[in-house]
């Protein structure tokens, strides 16, 4: 198979769901330079991601049969760790951004940071595995990182423009790992027969709550055309 075309396969889905998550943001687009500098805050990430793994690899063992201690695999050593290795770019660049100017925005630049992660990502395990990967992962791992990506940045939306409610931000930290821990515990835990169907029902809730959660926010947006003069003046709390 020709490396071109494991690329694009391992390419394809970050680049279809950044599109979708563009379109979605339909009252006031950003910059797309600022979109692209926020997809490789997410590569980036992945290199936090293996200093802290690393790190925490010389000090702890996981036995692969043990139920308990996969649950701290999946929750804290994996999902924690990759979720706060981008939270750290979403939360300490973005956010500060001027264009960060609606509710929506904490979702664009989350999932374009979780695109820039799970893309190199992707690249990494289709060139290692294939079209076959490359076509699992089509479906799940990435759109499960989008996923996780929404739900932080739907609670990092509520930090920025609800009033006094800035602990949201640990909200979203907080509920962007218990997802992503919850769809790798069930796949880490595969000598339990049909236990897969469990991180396939986390993903079908992510995605669920990933849809309202943008349409939340869509209607949420200052810049929304059938808002009043009034309320369009008015300054973000």
């Amino acid at each position: 198979m020709s490396a071109l075309i494991l690329l694009a396969l391992a390419l394809a889905p970050g680049v279809a769901i950044m599109l979708y998550i563009y379109w979605k943001d339909s009252h006031e687009k950003e910059p797309v330079g600022l979109l692209l500098r926020s997809f490789l805050f997410g590569t980036l990430s992945i290199f936090v991601t293996l200093l802290i793994s690393g790190i925490i690899g010389l000090f702890v063992q996981i036995d692969e049969q043990s139920l308990s201690e996969q649950a701290i695999h999946a929750f804290l050593i994996v999902a924690l760790v990759e979720e706060f290795s981008k939270f750290i770019f979403v939360r300490g660049l973005l956010y500060r951004n001027a264009n960060f100017n609606e509710p929506m925005d904490g979702i664009v630049y989350a999932v374009m940071v979780s695109m820039g992660f799970a893309t190199f990502e992707n690249i990494l395990y289709v060139y290692q595995g294939g079209v076959a990967t490359a076509i699992a992962r089509m479906v799940t791992a990435v759109p499960a990182h989008a996923t996780f990506g929404v739900l932080m940045g739907y609670y990092l939306g509520k930090a920025k423009f609800e009033h006094k409610k800035a602990y949201y931000a640990w909200h979203a930290l907080g509920v962007a790992t218990l997802f992503h821990g919850a769809y790798d515990y069930f796949l880490f835990i595969n000598f339990v027969p049909g236990i897969w169907l469990g991180a396939l029902a986390s993903l079908v809730v992510g995605l669920y709550l990933s849809r309202k959660a943008i349409r939340i926010h869509q209607q949420a947006s200052p810049f929304r055309d059938d808002v009043s003069p009034v309320e369009k003046d008015a300054p973000l709390p």
